[in-house]
């Protein structure tokens, strides 16, 4: 099982996590990790620093691709077609340049709150309007996005694994999307970047693998970074599997591949190839640090709830019964020094909630619970 450097080792790093707040504040809030990298991957970056390969990247090198379909196919029953994958720098590029291709201006795209924050800018900025249709407590209101579909929304912005309640979307779900896009004419973009990071005894579906209706008008965002603690390397891949999708990569301007980052490619060829018993250990670190939470809870914050994610790090804490209003994150981190990520940015049903990094020592958590409860009376 992996274990988390010491504190005083990981505020030496200078990424946004450990330069934001001050030592006095316990940062659990941006997705970063706080488990020392894969030894294979650091080996590598090592050597290509050693070796001055630090130049741009090549856009015809599919090493990275290869090794992200091997690892899908092993994982999740899944081979995407190298020949229809294409790198770039990040989800967010992906989603972005996806949308411009399939939407007209104004049009809207269905995201499902309390969804990854950026959700909202990126469809904005690729030119769309957002269309809201708020997650059930136990999967997709699917009736609720065929009525959005039927009034003009021209698709479906889909977080597969859901971020940030760590919902493992079902095969079945999942396949009746694809029907009701189908229906509709429309298209899902499905960001599927924490899918590797899927708890054991939990199956993970790729949205490519549900339907023909999904390979035909569906795109998958893919990337390492969350597996690997890569987000500052710029690695993620387009993955279409249709003739009409395999059409919006090849309408992607060359920048949009070239701005990728050698260093991401070889840090993901590396991790996909090298790393997935240290991605194994990892998850089960995670599973550890989610059963101290809820340890924590009950015994010292039994009125702060939290559902047991099914992917990622990342535990959604309902905080609503605290009484501390729509953003107890608010008192959190002024009165207790602990950086949670605001609810309210999940958007609105994300009032009275608050996320919780938990990719960290399980001391960590013990100390930020013991702060929160220290604060209630």
């Amino acid at each position: 099982m992996n274990t988390a450097d010491p504190l005083d080792e990981l505020r030496r790093r200078t990424s946004e996590k450990w330069t934001t707040y001050g030592d006095d504040v316990l940062p659990m809030f941006v997705a970063e990790m706080d488990f020392p990298l894969a030894p294979p991957i650091a080996d590598a970056l090592v050597a290509a620093v050693s070796r001055g390969d630090t130049g741009y990247v090549n856009p015809h090198d599919r090493s990275a691709s290869r090794a992200f379909a091997s690892y899908a196919q092993d994982a999740w029953g899944w081979l995407p077609s190298v020949k229809r994958m294409s790198p770039t720098t990040d989800v967010s590029v992906v989603v972005v340049e996806s949308l411009r291709r399939l939407i007209v201006p104004g049009q809207g795209v269905v995201i499902m709150p309390p969804v990854y924050p950026p959700f909202y800018d990126l469809v904005s900025e690729a030119g769309g309007s957002v269309v809201e249709v708020a997650m059930l407590e136990d999967g997709m209101d699917l009736e609720a996005v065929d009525r959005a579909l039927a009034a003009g929304a021209g698709g479906v912005l889909l977080c597969n694994p859901h971020n940030p309640t760590g919902l493992v979307h079902s095969f079945e779900q999942l396949a009746e999307l694809s029907q009701i896009v189908a229906r509709h004419n429309g298209f899902v973009v499905s960001d599927e970047i924490h899918a590797p990071l899927t708890h054991h005894g939990q199956q993970f579906t790729p949205y490519l693998a549900v339907s023909d209706e999904a390979r035909e008008h569906g795109v998958a965002a893919v990337s390492g970074s969350k597996a690997f603690n890569l987000a500052g390397l710029k690695c993620a891949f387009f993955v279409v599997e249709s003739d009409r999708m395999d059409y919006l990569l090849r309408s992607l301007p060359e920048e949009v591949t070239a701005r990728t980052g050698l260093f991401g490619l070889i840090a993901t060829r590396e991790g996909f190839t090298h790393c997935r018993g240290w991605l194994d250990d990892t998850i089960t670190a995670v599973e550890s640090n989610f059963d101290v939470l809820d340890q924590e809870l009950a015994a010292h914050l039994p009125s702060v709830t939290v559902r047991r994610a099914r992917a990622s790090y990342l535990a959604w804490l309902d905080m609503s019964a605290l009484g501390w209003g729509a953003d107890p994150s608010r008192t959190v981190f002024r009165e207790g020094r602990v950086a949670l990520t605001r609810g309210t940015d999940f958007g609105p049903q994300g009032a009275g909630f608050a996320r919780m990094n938990l990719a960290c020592a399980p001391g960590t958590i013990v100390e930020a619970v013991s702060r929160i409860a220290a604060l209630v009376p």
